[in-house]
């Protein structure tokens, strides 16, 4: 199966809701690495990179508010150095 270079995701954040108000931004870091080594079949040997602009995304509103869900761009190198590179959709 040939796995996309280029992929637009929308990564539904309500799980970090769940948890404690004061980790709800790191939790969403997580799910976002998680959502993205999910769909896009990620192997163990491989990188995934995130821009500092999703971070910062995430962050904008504080620890305790951070979006309910985020629309990303992720494109996958065909060299083996470089890593899957996931950055913040800007449409």
């Amino acid at each position: 199966m040939v796995r996309p270079n280029e992929s637009e995701l929308i990564v539904p954040l309500r799980k970090a809701w769940a948890i404690t108000r004061y980790k709800r931004a790191p939790r969403a870091m997580q799910i976002i690495r998680e959502h993205v080594i999910q769909h896009l079949s990620v192997r163990e040997d491989e990188e995934v990179w995130i821009d500092p602009s999703v971070n910062e995304h995430i962050w904008a509103r504080g620890i305790e508010n951070p979006p309910r869900k985020i629309k990303l761009h992720v494109t996958r190198h065909d060299e083996p150095d470089i890593p899957i590179e996931v950055k913040l959709s800007t449409e």
